[in-house]
């Protein structure tokens, strides 16, 4: 299969379609500005709150009639522009394909190597989030604003998350099952001298998630990298600068106070820190760009929070301060690990986590809401300072392909380290209401991931979709999930090329990603929860229908309250999410008869931890029967704190192969 590379297949149609769109652009621009006028978010209205109130009367008088005035003058210019645009969506492609051709440029490309699946297994990590990247207009009723400088900012984030060091702090508690999983912070030195990682019974102070934060440079595969993590206990094949920090607790789970308070040991770990790209001047005209003190949404920032400060003691003597602030620190991950687990979930096995940042050597990633062209441009480039091959402008406009009239696309992003061998995309046909007018679907792709010893490929499936939106739209959803199936059914077996004779693909691995708009507590959603797509793939994070696992937490936030203090940095956000309190303060809640619908200040016991509608899901079925497929992590994440109204949510699963460590 081809993948197409332009969104049109001869260079004349290309010309003749930026021809019209720069006819209907300034109308199209001059509608969303006026309208953005008139929809201000919370963040503005506090900011206007100490200026006089006719001052921002008076620049709406002024504006509005120069708005209307040139929006009426380029009104002939855009229907000429839309007649000639429309006609020529039926020749426009479902999606751009783009690959990074300077790797200098991709520090995440330059980690990989060829799997050979000659090992114990490999580890492969997803992400997906709903950006809310629509026109500035539109993404203010999400009381989001500044659509593109937003989108340049969750591409920083999301690759400096996802280009750091892998480094986890495990601690070993055998009465803590709680979903609060403590903020502690670690100490990680890039000096050589010794190049084994050791680790050592410890104490550990609380702290908030601090940013860990360095000026050195340099490839994150480089010969002292590999050196460091040679010591850090035997990795899997895929975990790359890979650090893990045990700590073992006392019988009651608790720690002293003195033990609290220092830190004896200390491990080693080198990677590069992402110097920044450009300047703040744009970042700066919105508030989620502000650097505020404990800010570590972006670790191009150089603040740092007084409370993430470390004292570190070795043996008898003290490191100051002012020595650490010169080396190379790195956020690190904590994972609780409880020996004695509930009954009721003897099952679990793997580590969660709410996570100020994107997982360390994030493989894939699925975006949702990036209907904004001009947002997508700006997002696409910061990826691919961290992503090789990235799949965007996904759907069809006008009536070509489905059913109504498309103003704006599917909103699909994907981005991947390893290479995509095919791509298909389809429009769900029964969207009703608002949805309609976006080209909702599904976009499938399938990777190459490695290659066995005897040449045959190893291969990955990976979905990405964004379902009906509309509250009680039960029906419409289910349809789309039934389609769902049948599209992926289709494109595995149009794309195998394998057979029981002669298998010349290995499946790894087949993944769901995408904001399906319902929940698994509520009771209005009781329909899509025993979907049969729920028999045939896992949900990490579900019991079963109804009920979610005590740790999962909701990814809807509370759009009222995404600029308050408490949670408009990550590290906030993830301090509030830990405490149960906090989640019922801002988060969206299964919906009730018994309860409002407000969400400030609620004190009636509520069901869940939140509206949970960004799901990662996998299966088992199809796969390489001789391999076994495990998630190994989950983590909710905050780095995109006042950027976007949903959480989002990563899944590590690892691929075993059931051969031992050459």
């Amino acid at each position: 299969m081809v993948l197409y590379t332009s969104p049109f297949p001869n260079s004349f149609l290309s010309v003749l379609h930026s021809f019209s769109w720069g006819l209907i652009f300034p109308c199209y621009w001059l509608a969303d500005r006026l309208v953005a006028s008139f929809v201000p978010t919370t963040y503005e209205k506090r900011q206007r709150a100490d200026d006089p109130c006719y001052f921002h009367a008076l620049c709406i008088i002024i504006t509005t009639p120069i708005y209307l005035a040139l929006l009426v003058a380029s009104l002939p210019f855009a229907l000429i522009g839309f007649l000639l645009w429309s006609p020529l969506q039926s020749a426009r492609r479902p999606y751009i394909y783009s690959r990074l051709e300077d790797k200098n440029h991709a520090n995440g490309a330059t980690l990989l190597t060829e799997w050979k699946a000659a090992g114990s297994g490999k580890s492969f990590c997803f992400g997906s989030a709903n950006v809310c990247l629509l026109p500035d207009s539109l993404a203010r009723f999400n009381n989001v604003f500044n659509t593109q400088a937003r989108a340049k900012e969750i591409g920083r984030r999301i690759r400096n998350g996802a280009s750091r060091p892998q480094i986890k702090i495990y601690i070993d508690s055998p009465t803590n099952t709680s979903i609060s999983a403590a903020s502690f912070s670690s100490l990680v030195s890039p000096q050589g001298g010794d190049s084994t990682n050791r680790t050592v019974n410890a104490g550990i102070k609380r702290t908030t998630s601090m940013e860990y934060k360095g000026d050195n440079s340099g490839s994150n595969n480089s010969e002292d990298s590999r050196e460091d993590k040679g010591g850090a206990g035997e990795p899997n094949e895929g975990e790359e600068n890979t650090c893990i920090v045990r700590i073992n607790g006392e019988e009651n789970g608790h720690m002293s106070d003195a033990e609290m308070d220092t830190i004896n040991g200390q491990a080693h770990a080198s990677g590069p820190a992402e110097p920044s790209l450009e300047g703040d001047a744009e970042i700066s005209k919105t508030p989620n760009h502000k650097q505020k003190e404990g800010d570590s949404g972006s670790l191009d920032s150089y603040s740092a929070s007084r409370e993430s400060l470390v004292k570190v003691r070795v043996g008898d003597g003290t490191v100051d301060q002012s020595t650490v602030n010169n080396k190379l620190l790195y956020k690190a991950s904590i994972m609780k690990k409880t020996s004695v687990r509930k009954k009721k979930h003897t099952d679990e096995t793997f580590d969660h986590e709410i996570s100020a940042f994107f997982p360390a050597n994030l493989d894939f990633l699925c975006l949702q809401e990036v209907f904004d062209k001009r947002a997508a441009e700006k997002l696409k480039e910061q990826l691919h300072h961290y992503f090789e091959y990235i799949v965007y402008d996904v759907g069809v406009y006008s009536c070509h392909g489905c059913c109504s009239f498309k103003f704006v696309n599917s909103g699909l992003l994907f981005a991947s380290r390893y290479p995509v061998m095919d791509a298909a995309y389809h429009c769900y046909p029964n969207g009703r209401g608002t949805d309609s007018l976006a080209s909702k679907g599904a976009l499938f792709l399938k990777v190459q991931v490695g290659s066995t010893p005897q040449d045959q490929r190893i291969v990955g499936y990976i979905s990405c979709t964004h379902l009906q939106a509309i509250a009680g739209d039960t029906t419409v959803r289910c349809e789309q999930l039934d389609m769902l199936q049948d599209w992926l059914s289709e494109f595995r077996k149009s794309t195998s090329s394998s057979s029981t004779a002669n298998p010349e693909e290995l499946v790894a691995f087949d993944v769901i990603c995408g904001d399906l708009n319902f929940d698994n507590c509520s009771s209005e959603d009781k329909l899509e929860q025993q979907h049969s797509l729920f028999t045939h793939y896992k949900d990490p994070c579900r019991i079963g229908p109804g009920e979610d696992k005590p740790w999962a937490i909701g990814t809807l936030l509370d759009p009222e309250g995404l600029y308050d203090e408490e949670v408009c940095t990550p590290d906030n956000l993830q301090k509030v999410l830990e405490s149960e309190e906090g989640r019922k303060g801002y988060l969206v809640y299964p919906t009730s008869k018994n309860h409002s619908s407000s969400q400030k200040g609620r004190k009636a016991s509520l069901k869940g931890n939140g509206r949970r509608i960004d799901y990662m899901l996998y299966t088992e079925e199809g796969l390489y029967l001789e391999w076994k497929v495990e998630v190994e992590e989950f983590s909710f994440i905050t780095q995109l704190a006042g950027l976007t109204d949903h959480l989002p949510v990563a899944m590590r699963l690892m691929v075993s192969t059931g051969e031992d460590d050459p």
